[in-house]
């Protein structure tokens, strides 16, 4: 497949792509919406950035139909590049690390003709900077080698500000805060900038996860995929953000099975962080109802081994207490 039926095969990809539904939720005191991110193609919000990356890289000549898509993910993003480069016949090479959830894997190994898995923790106990050295020592190993580079690729959050951020503004007239949680900082960079020239009145509250060090505190072990992160992204320098949440592990957890028993959203553990932080940031609120929409950004099936299982997080913390 030459670069121009690249081209074209990514035009026929960006048609099955949908305004994702917004849900009203029943909450005592908010006007609560849930964006539900994970009616994807592939499941997640991922999919924005994924297919947006690889489509300017091609339009720059900097991926071909000979190149090899390598890239590190905890997650998500390795799932919806793996089923775009197969749509386009491009080999993929997900870096991935021991969080990844069980069926994230076997579908990346399913998928994917070969998949790096790192072992290794690096300094903050994490293995963002181990899976990066993966990447980067694949980079020159493998021929004409491409890496989007979610964590510092403005094509990455632009894919926010042009699909994910345009969506919510076609979908409210006004609205007082939105909740994200931050990772790569790609969403929350380019839905903030278009939220705050549509709708400049509202708050954009970032959700980061306790032992992240986004926004300054000392990196340490963390267990739930998909938010935090043991480096500040890049792109978070784009990123137009009004207030800050830092939510512990435990709470996100404890938010997941909330969310699912309360308004049947069977949600990530990203999201469970995000709800979490809209409970204690309201939990003293008394005032008139305000609108509040936060992201669902995958689905709760990948962690249905993990986060919704009783215990789960006080068995990996300490695995041989039992």
């Amino acid at each position: 497949m030459g670069e121009s039926a690249l081209a074209d095969q990514l035009d026929r990809i960006r048609s099955g792509f949908i305004d994702t539904p917004v849900i009203p939720l029943d909450h005592e005191r908010l006007d609560l919406f849930a964006k539900t991110e994970y009616c994807n193609l592939n499941g997640s919000v991922k999919d924005r950035s994924a297919y947006v990356m690889l489509q300017r890289a091609i339009q720059r000549g900097e991926l071909t139909a000979d190149s090899t898509v390598v890239e590190s993910s905890s997650g998500n993003l390795a799932i919806s590049l793996a089923a775009l480069c197969r749509l386009l016949g491009i080999p993929f090479v997900p870096v991935i690390d021991q969080n990844v959830n069980a069926p994230t894997e076997m579908l990346l190994r399913a998928t994917c003709d070969r998949v790096e898995k790192v072992t290794e923790r690096d300094g903050t106990g994490g293995y963002l900077r181990t899976r990066l050295d993966r990447v980067k020592t694949l980079t020159k190993m493998l021929d004409n080698a491409f890496w989007p580079n979610q964590y510092s690729n403005p094509d990455a959050a632009d894919a926010h500000y042009l699909l994910t951020g345009a969506e919510i503004c076609r979908t409210f007239d006004r609205l007082d805060y939105i909740f994200v949680g931050v990772g790569t900082a790609a969403t929350i960079a380019g839905v903030s900038r278009r939220i705050h020239e549509y709708l400049p009145q509202t708050k954009v509250i970032a959700v980061d996860s306790a032992g992240s060090a986004i926004f300054g505190q000392q990196a340490r072990t963390r267990y739930i995929p998909g938010i935090g992160s043991s480096i500040r992204p890049p792109l978070l320098d784009q990123a137009e953000i009004d207030d800050v949440v830092i939510v512990e592990e435990h709470e996100s957890v404890a938010a997941c099975r909330r969310l699912l028993t309360r308004f049947g959203l069977f949600c990530g553990g990203s999201t469970g962080s995000v709800y979490a932080a809209i409970e204690r940031y309201f939990a003293s609120y008394r005032g008139p109802r305000l609108s509040v929409l936060f992201l669902c950004a995958d689905r709760g099936i990948a962690y249905a081994d993990t986060v919704y299982q009783q215990d789960w997080l006080e068995r990996v913390r300490n695995p041989t207490s039992s």
